[in-house]
């Protein structure tokens, strides 16, 4: 088959997935914005692919407006059009889209049916119902009646796709009460490219060296950057972060008090390996808001690396709950900031307990993130959605 994978972000899992179904002898195209500040992955193809995979990190030309709500919008329905010119060029048989703001998803649906194609929504996050919270609080009945405009499109737009493909069981009900047919739901969840990311075991610690946390990635409305300060407060430890925009520019501003505290741009992918392998404890975080509709992307990296990790996530939230079955971190409520460095401390101070940790992240990894199995579900997926009648 012709197939466009969209990926707005330029995750390394969903290029994985691309260079996967061109191994298998599909065509494909890969397309991300390379104006979206956030971490990229290995975006090229390989010699494995064949010749068959494209990738086009696209571009309007100016810098992402993520502060802005009106700037911010206008460049979203431009990158949607975008996107949409190179659906209508290249006229496949299925697009597959991800991580794209609603207006923009909006814009790549509308092309996607000019081309004469099937339309696979890959969710990775409840867009509308963030927008919904978010503004709610922020601009009252104004920001209701937007949150409310743009639940209703991704809805819209759920009920219109081919196929839509969650990363967890419990989008589900949620897609169904509001009219997605569930024959046409399926659930893949996120994973991390792992045999991309080269592993090196923990090692015993140095007498007298400080334990090195490491936080890399987006930081944004949906985390908590004190945290990382009030770790960075605790003795015998340094905090690493890799980010870059306002709020890390905002937490440099603070680590110039805080001597173990360090603010560094973001990790080109063939370099994170080496930066994984040099921490001792990971952090995530992502606020009680984000419920269960947001999966950090970052844990399943983390836990690809072999480490422990320290989380500040929503019980209910699928990521809190893998940590938590496997025994590979320490999960405290977003809120409770207290149980969050009271865990950072036990992590501080059982080495043992570390170790032991990260060899049930890793083992969990080793068995979860095959490409091929991963790739075996993707492929029914998409070949039962270019087989649905129109």
């Amino acid at each position: 088959m012709r197939i466009v994978v969209h990926d707005y972000s330029g995750h390394p899992f969903q290029a994985q997935l691309s260079r996967e179904l061109a191994r298998r002898g599909h065509t494909v195209w890969h397309l991300t914005s390379a104006d979206f500040q956030t971490p990229k992955g290995k975006l090229e193809a390989d010699d494995a692919t064949g010749g068959r995979l494209t990738s086009k990190n696209l571009s309007l030309g100016a810098p992402f407006q993520k502060d802005s709500f009106v700037k911010r919008r206008s460049q979203e329905v431009a990158f949607g059009k975008l996107v949409g010119a190179e659906i209508e060029q290249i006229r496949p048989d299925v697009v597959l889209s991800s991580n794209a703001p609603l207006d923009t998803q909006a814009g790549i649906l509308k092309a996607t049916r000019r081309a004469g194609a099937r339309f696979i929504f890959w969710v990775q996050d409840l867009y509308g119902e963030a927008i919904y919270r978010i503004l709610s609080q922020k601009l009252g009945l104004a920001g209701r009646a937007i949150g409310m405009h743009y639940k209703a499109l991704e809805y819209r737009m759920l009920r219109a796709s081919d196929a839509a493909v969650v990363i967890s069981e419990d989008f589900k009900p949620i897609l169904k009460r509001n009219g997605v047919d569930p024959g046409r739901t399926h659930t893949v969840e996120n994973w991390a490219p792992l045999g991309e990311l080269a592993y090196t075991p923990m090692a015993e610690r140095k007498p007298g060296a400080p334990v090195r946390f490491l936080y890399t990635g987006t930081l944004g409305f949906k985390h908590n950057p004190e945290l990382l300060v009030k770790v960075a407060g605790l003795p015998d430890v340094e905090v690493r972060v890799h980010s870059e925009g306002r709020v890390a520019n905002e937490l440099k501003a603070r680590a110039e008090v805080l001597p173990n505290l360090s603010i560094n741009p973001w990790v080109p992918f063939d370099e994170l390996p080496a930066a994984l392998a040099a921490a001792d404890v990971f952090v995530a975080m992502i606020e009680a808001d984000a419920g269960i509709f947001s999966v950090p992307s970052k844990v399943l990296t983390y836990l690809c690396a072999g480490r422990p990790i320290l989380a500040s996530i929503p019980p209910q939230n699928l990521a809190a709950r893998i940590l938590t079955s496997v025994g590979a971190g320490l999960v405290s409520a977003p809120g409770d900031d207290e149980a969050f460095v009271a865990n950072a401390r036990r992590l501080v101070e059982s080495p043992e307990l570390a170790i032991q940790m990260g060899a049930a992240a890793r083992a969990y990894a080793a068995k979860t993130f095959d490409i091929q199995s991963i790739g075996d579900r993707f492929e029914a997926l998409i070949d039962d959605a270019v087989k649905q009648p129109q």
